[in-house]
């Protein structure tokens, strides 16, 4: 019988990030500039995060072995890409799976996956070493993070405000991200800026998460 995964909750709405991973003692924080990174997309084009200043970003952290992930991957996180990204928003998926876990999927394999989901990311980037992930304390899939056009980390937490992976729980969660984007793209600040992130923990290659 396989074993289970067992879900994950971020304390990232109770303790400040750099507290959450002592050795970055410059971990991304609300209200301060994102972190910038390059990374490879699943046909390893190059692409880096300051090269899309000018429009909000999302950063959808990814493993489709996830449940939760799995969950919102019935059509709720599609529309979500779809919709804004058509709104000028750029959303990025990042898969921070080191290579060698069970859940692990090599770049063409994920970029299949994506497409067989209809996903509407702009990328999907690998983050194979963990290095971006661990930047911004990401700590399971699927957490969510929101930049300002100016390049400022706006929200970082849970995708919603109901931590399971039924997908009946999706039509009556508060949708954080959706809500966040709203107000950024009505010009307002964002109401819930941290939330606790719910899912599966991140595989990372050192173990920290």
């Amino acid at each position: 019988m396989p074993m289970q995964r067992r879900p994950f909750l971020s304390l990232g709405a109770a303790l400040p990030l750099s507290l959450m991973l002592p050795s970055l003692s410059h971990a991304a924080r609300i209200g301060q500039p994102a972190p910038d990174f390059t990374l490879e997309d699943t046909a390893g084009q190059p692409l880096q995060l300051s090269g899309l200043k000018g429009k909000p970003v999302v950063l959808e952290w990814l493993n489709p072995g996830c449940p939760f992930v799995r969950k919102h991957y019935q059509g709720n996180m599609q529309s979500l890409q779809a919709a804004y990204t058509a709104k000028g928003v750029a959303w990025l998926a990042i898969n921070s799976t080191h290579d060698g876990s069970v859940d692990y999927q090599a770049p063409p394999q994920l970029g299949r996956w994506m497409q067989e989901q209809k996903a509407a990311a702009t990328a999907t980037l690998m983050d194979e070493d963990g290095k971006v992930g661990m930047a911004y304390a990401a700590r399971v899939t699927p957490h969510m993070y929101i930049i300002d056009a100016r390049g400022t980390l706006v929200y970082a937490g849970a995708i919603d405000s109901i931590p399971s992976a039924r997908v009946a729980d999706i039509e009556r969660a508060t949708n954080y991200v959706r809500q966040g984007l709203d107000e950024l793209l009505a010009g307002k600040p964002v109401s819930t800026p941290t939330s606790q992130a719910y899912g599966c923990s991140i595989k990372y290659k050192n173990g920290s998460a």
